[in-house]
């Protein structure tokens, strides 16, 4: 089992960051889905439980591409389906990943808190002291295009050249942190992601759990630049807005699964 804490830092609020983390999701979900791969949105409805409430997502993710090349080499065909549930009491959320052919042999456990604070606080998911001394912190900086690969940048989802037509925020220099600190009303948060990976397979444990950890990374720095560059997309919607969005990106999602050219980014060896 790895476990790993990555903060995301961005200059927006954490009641911004609902909306936005949400039409990201939907985009995103779009460009990862085609050719039979994809998301497939099982159940998107409100959920009350032991005193949370929130929104409860079941989707179905259709990766075999996406795969390292030494799994879909040794596993069975059409057994690297994975299942995600997600429990959204923003601002903490929950989300597990699992795999019907490895049961309790593989899972993806993240869970987000979001505070406005610029990531400095440690430990906000309460794990007890010797959990906590194990567990690797990460900083993600989404203005720095060194933490992206070559054949990941995008120049429209670059935060040191993007500038909001709207808000007037970014582009994001070198010395944003520092601005913000030094005039705390302006909009900024922290995404906390504790990520625990557990992966027993013998002979590949070790190797893989370093990899799914690895492109998580990858995948919460593509992610959350592409967020921030779309401000201008959502920062005028409501959650109103964001639940017609929503169902009107399953309906898309079903057809492109079925019909489209699969567009998804993969995993880079």
């Amino acid at each position: 089992m790895l476990v790993k804490e990555f903060r995301i830092v961005l200059p927006i609020s954490v009641e911004e960051y609902r909306v936005a983390q949400l039409y990201a999701i939907a985009e995103a979900s779009k460009q990862e889905t085609g050719a039979g791969q994809g998301v497939e949105v099982l159940v998107n409805e409100p959920y009350e439980k032991d005193g949370e409430s929130g929104q409860y997502t079941h989707k179905i993710y259709h990766m075999n591409c996406k795969l390292p090349k030494l799994i879909t080499m040794v596993a069975p065909r059409g057994s690297l389906i994975c299942h995600e549930e997600a429990w959204n009491a923003y601002p903490h959320c929950r989300t597990i990943i699992t795999n019907e052919y490895m049961k309790d042999n593989f899972l993806i456990k993240i869970e987000t808190m979001h505070k406005p604070d610029m990531g400095e606080e440690d430990n906000v998911h309460g794990l007890d002291a010797k959990e906590w001394k194990k567990a690797e912190v990460v900083h993600i900086n989404i203005d720095d295009k060194d933490q992206v690969l070559t054949g990941d940048y995008d120049p429209d989802a670059d935060p040191a050249i993007f500038k909001s037509e709207k808000t007037g925020r970014s582009p994001l220099g070198p010395d944003w942190k520092k601005a913000v600190a030094s005039d705390p009303s302006r909009p900024h948060m922290c995404a906390y992601k504790l990520v625990t990976v557990h992966f027993k397979w013998r002979g590949f444990q070790t190797k893989v759990e370093n990899y799914i950890q690895k492109q998580e990374k990858r995948m919460f720095t593509l992610f959350h630049r592409q967020l921030f560059c779309w401000i201008d997309k959502w920062i005028d919607l409501s959650m109103d807005d964001i639940r017609l969005l929503e169902d009107e990106t399953k309906r898309e999602l079903d057809e492109i699964r079925k019909n489209g050219e699969y567009r998804g980014m993969g995993f880079t060896e």
